[in-house]
């Protein structure tokens, strides 16, 4: 175990205890929030993503670990295990190098080679292998046998081949050498397959394409994999073949004489018919886990960026799905996101019942005290939004579109079924709507993540993969925040740290029958909550209007004796030290280090007592649309616009300029300068100025560009 801490500490460049400490606490239970907000004395203040690395990098080592023990096994069955190659296994560093050593080994199936060995060729292989001077004919007629099928030179000299062709396939430093040159030069190149040009118009840009495999990125990768899945590419992975052979060539070949030409074939022959096919599989293999790597990289990155944005925070909120035959969905939403009414209006053709919706709009505003009102970006949400801001209220109401991605997969799912059963779905996603401007981290969550609408396809990279890093994303980011536990839903609850959906179940079900929680202390009274929940747990979980403070803030409850020892050194109380800024500067945070207890901790400590229980998220900010601008048609070259970014790709940004399509922002089109990574420069529901480039009605595209605006 400790070759692996040390080997983690080396690609982290951090010490091997750090890892070793993390991996304990790993192995104790311990959640990675928890572990980077709270154990920082431990790991010497690693972030969650150092350590994810040291999770994963564990997981990785541990299942190499495995195989090689298996390998191993397999190897001292056959009587072959000797203790150098049991030193060469046990250095190995990579799953492909392991099987490399493994090959020789591995238990085979009928093959030329084994074919041509049952015939008693190998002894002829080895003497054309050591390529000595002389008649290789007057060798090989040594081996002619009519009873074992050899019934030439020509037979002979061919089995000896295959041998060979074996041997240079299974030679480790060969494969090597092999790799290494696919990795460094090899072409992937995509092929349209004959007779499905017209059917697989999608991909037409890969009919006839060529690019390194090492510089590809990640979007042209998927885009040529999944035209291959879908059966209109044929896809290959090749350096020079030329190159390859050579080599190969300069690895085999010791002489220039009749046995050396023996072994040029068979090099040859190796090459095409075992090393290429063998090495382009691993190539494809590896340019698919990166590009796999680098798409999950985004759509993560997108998701944190989703659930991170701003909260208009509690409101009471009207809530609009626009529809033009169908009306338009209206819900009125207490400040905590109950329902309270719902029904429908029809401001738009074909109905154009205009003065019946304002009447029904002022009234509902009036009943419920609205104070917000939410617009669904979709069909005839511009519309929608035009007719609100029409209306001359009593007082000042924000009207907002919100982006409606996933909303209607939310209003068919069981979670909401559950929470709306008396409803239909337009009801339901409505309430989505309204909710996401309230908060859009509580909202989201109810939702599948690749529902979402932010991510880079995300529906042909590795579903494992992509689960996992979705599901520590959305754990990042709820404990990030922090949850409230007497408003948080069951989903919400459920990503806290040391919670999870059972756990969450009956917390909700212990508020359902006793009430709200009036302090931290009172989890325990909870089925299932037992001290290790707890520990994970309690920092993450706020209550509002506790008796103690420090229950609605980010300081966990085994730190409450230090905060008390800190109030009763200045002689006041919990309450007025938080309210006092200058008492609080005067604490030296080295005069309360323990054993438990370090400097990050206390700094932590006293950074939350300025602001309890406060909101990383950034302060909500209305935005609002080109007024004019509602449709595609309305879009002219050389305008400049507000626009929203709504996902972004390896390859640009999208924006919603409100014309209900988004436009592109190419990545050489966002700054005056070379961007590598459009993250660089945008972050998701950024509110930016585009210039309209480019209109083409007919695909429904639209060129944009961020530059000298």
């Amino acid at each position: 175990m400790l070759a692996y801490f040390e080997k983690i500490a080396k690609e982290l460049s951090i010490r091997t205890n750090q890892v070793a400490n993390t991996a304990e606490l790993l192995t104790g239970g311990a959640t990675v929030p928890f572990i980077a907000r709270y154990r920082k004395e431990y790991t010497d203040s690693l972030d969650e993503q150092a350590i994810m690395h040291i999770r994963d990098r564990m997981e990785q080592l541990k299942a190499l670990g495995k195989r090689r023990d298996s390998i191993m096994q397999s190897i001292d069955e056959q009587g072959k295990l000797s203790d150098e190659l049991k030193m060469k296994l046990e250095k190995a560093e990579s799953l492909s190098e392991l099987e490399d050593i493994y090959l020789p080994y591995r238990p085979k199936r009928k093959t030329r080679s084994t074919m041509a060995k049952a015939k008693g060729l190998e002894p002829l292989a080895k003497t054309l292998m050591s390529q000595n001077p002389g008649s290789v004919a007057e060798l090989a007629d040594r081996f002619i046998n009519a009873e074992k099928e050899v019934n030439s030179t020509d037979d002979a000299l061919a089995g000896a081949r295959d041998i060979i062709a074996e041997w240079v396939n299974e030679h480790q430093y060969a494969r090597s050498r092999m790799r290494r040159l696919f990795r460094k030069s090899a072409l992937l190149t995509s092929k349209v397959i004959k007779g499905k040009a017209e059917e697989g118009m999608n991909f037409k840009t890969w009919f006839d394409f060529s690019e390194r495999i090492s510089s590809a990125p990640s979007h042209r990768v998927l885009a040529m994999f999944r035209g291959e899945k879908e059966g209109f590419l044929r896809l290959s992975v090749e350096p020079s073949q030329q190159e390859a052979v050579e080599m190969l060539n300069k690895i085999f070949l010791k002489a220039g004489n009749e046995a050396s030409a023996q072994v040029e074939m068979a090099v040859e022959d190796a090459y095409k018919r075992l090393l290429q096919p063998s090495m382009e599989t691993e190539a494809k293999a590896e340019a698919r886990e990166r590009a796999d790597h680098k798409a999950i990289e985004v759509f993560v990155e997108n998701m944190r960026q989703l659930l991170l944005a701003p909260p208009m925070g509690q409101k009471t909120v009207l809530a609009i799905d626009p529809g033009f035959r169908t009306g338009c969905k209206v819900v009125c939403l207490d400040r905590q996101g109950r329902l309270m009414h719902n029904e429908t209006i029809y401001p738009h053709p074909p109905q154009n019942e205009v003065k019946e919706a304002i009447k029904k709009v002022l009234s509902l505003v009036d009943a419920y005290k609205i104070e917000a009102i939410a617009i669904g970006n979709g069909t005839a949400g511009r519309q929608t939004e035009r007719f609100i801001k029409s209306i001359r209220f009593q007082k000042d109401i924000i009207a907002v579109m919100v982006n409606e991605s996933g909303a209607s997969v939310y209003s068919a799912s069981k979670v909401a079924r559950e929470e709306f059963p008396d409803y239909d779905i337009t009801v339901r996603g409505s309430v989505s709507i309204g909710r996401r401007l309230m908060d859009p981290l509580a909202e989201l969550v109810k939702i599948d993540p690749k529902s979402i609408g932010v991510g880079q396809y995300q529906h042909d990279v590795s579903q494992a993969a992509l689960a996992k890093s979705l599901e520590d994303t959305v754990m990042s980011c709820v404990n990030k925040v922090g949850v409230e536990i007497n408003t948080a839903s069951k989903q919400l609850l459920s990503y806290v740290s040391g919670v999870g959906p059972s756990l969450a179940g009956k917390i909700i079900g212990y508020r359902d029958t006793n009430g709200p929680f009036s302090s931290r202390n009172e989890f325990m009274k909870v089925s299932g909550f037992g001290a290790k929940a707890f520990e994970q747990a309690a920092g993450f979980l706020r209550i509002s209007d506790a008796k103690n403070p420090l229950d609605s803030s980010a300081v966990h409850p085994e730190s409450y004796s230090v905060v008390a020892g800190m109030v009763k050194k200045y002689g006041t109380s919990i309450e007025e030290f938080i309210k006092d800024n200058e008492l609080r500067k005067q604490v030296d945070p080295k005069e309360f280090v323990t054993e438990s207890t370090g400097l990050p901790t206390l700094i932590d400590i006293i950074d939350e007592l300025a602001k309890p229980g406060r909101d990383p998220r950034k302060k909500f900010d209305v935005f609002e649309f080109e007024a004019g601008v509602n449709n595609i048609e309305d879009l002219k070259e050389g305008m400049i616009l507000p626009g929203i970014v709504t996902n972004i790709t390896a390859f640009g940004a999208f924006v919603d300029v409100g014309v209900h399509q988004d436009g592109l922002v190419h990545v050489s089109q966002m700054a005056d300068r070379f961007v590598r990574d459009p993250n660089e420069v945008v972050n998701l529901n950024q509110k930016v100025r585009v210039k309209v480039m480019d209109v083409d009605m007919e695909r429904k595209r639209i060129q944009l560009s961020m530059k000298n605006i």
